[in-house]
């Protein structure tokens, strides 16, 4: 095992290099599945680094893996960057200040938790390679983790068929190891078609995709009480049809997010909105289209290696503060 000296010098050697990718990607915020400049930042630092590169991965243009070493197991350490829509906002400031009106921003601090795992890689890759171990090192650069499940898509095309151990992290308030509680979800658009018509020249000719979301809204509400306790449902309306009153909505589109302690229960509850949607449509006399958007399954615990992370942590130690982060603490 790693001194723990040998740790951070390793950690310490590269950290400006990863601080400076860290900050070029909370200066250019990108949303999920459009992360290109921040992809390509990663993928420069990599290959400076020495990694192989490998981009497109499962044909999505923002995936990609950078791989160092050789035999023994194969370590991936995960990687995000993708940002939030609203949220923009200028860096070290501690009250809302957007850079950009309505702008993106790194609310969730992707940008530090894809910086943080490339740094992570690279000090374990030169670990190995100092001491002679085998071993695979490897990023990977994971897009549209706000509801895009792209890591989904990477599983699907076999990118982590031959990982002995993943590890990942993100930024918190915290230092330790984080339960596996994050819920099994999907979200789905559902869009409703129906017949325009004057609302007030002729509204029996209309059939209206509005009402019919209205009613799937109403529908969904009541079933919330008898949901199981860890279940959650949550929407937005993406299409409304138009801002005229005087006509009748043709089309409407709402999105949904059904979350679940797993996906036993997961399962009917997605159902069960199917079908109340489907009712909403039976009584507007319009039709329902449905578009899965992501879904993914609840985490699972791995006790033997969080067990590990934890004693780790309690090595290590917490991190170090200065009188810089206390001034910047007593602005909150």
């Amino acid at each position: 095992m790693p001194q723990d000296d040998d740790v951070w010098r390793l950690v310490d050697a590269k950290r400006d290099l990863l601080i400076a990718l860290s900050d070029r990607v909370w200066g250019m915020p990108e949303l999920a599945y459009a992360e290109r400049r921040s992809a390509a930042e990663h993928a420069a630092v990599l290959e400076h680094e020495r990694f192989r590169v490998t981009t497109g991965i499962a044909g999505i243009p923002t995936a990609l893996v950078g791989e160092a070493g050789a035999g023994g197991p194969v370590i991936a350490l995960l990687g995000e960057f993708d940002a939030l829509p609203g949220l923009s906002q200028e860096a070290g400031v501690a009250e809302p200040r957007p850079v950009e009106a309505s702008g993106n921003g790194h609310g969730c601090g992707h940008n530090l938790l894809g910086a943080g795992s490339l740094l992570a890689a690279t000090a374990v890759k030169d670990y190995l390679a100092e001491q002679g171990l085998p071993g695979r090192v490897r990023y990977y650069g994971c897009p549209a983790e706000e509801g895009g499940a792209a890591k989904g898509f990477m599983v699907r095309a076999g990118a982590f068929a031959d990982v002995d151990i993943a590890i990942s992290w993100h930024p918190s308030s915290f230092t330790g190891v984080k339960d596996a509680t994050s819920l099994a979800n999907t979200r789905i658009d559902f869009t409703f078609t129906g017949r325009a018509a004057h609302a007030a020249a002729a509204p029996h000719l209309g059939r209206s995709a509005l009402d019919a979301v209205e009613l799937m809204n109403v529908g969904v509400n009541y079933m919330r009480e008898h949901m199981p306790r860890r279940a959650r449902v949550h929407y937005a309306l993406l299409d409304a049809g138009g801002i005229a009153p005087n006509v009748v909505q043709a089309r409407a589109t709402v999105r949904y997010l059904v979350r679940a302690g797993d996906l036993i229960e997961l399962t009917p509850l997605v159902e069960w909105v199917r079908e109340i949607a489907r009712g909403a449509a039976l009584m507007t006399q319009t039709t329902v289209e449905t578009r899965v958007i992501s879904a993914v399954s609840n985490l699972l615990a791995n006790e033997p290696l969080e067990r590990l992370l934890h004693d780790t942590f309690l090595r290590l130690g917490p991190p170090g503060f200065d009188e810089e982060d206390g001034g910047v603490a007593a602005m909150f």
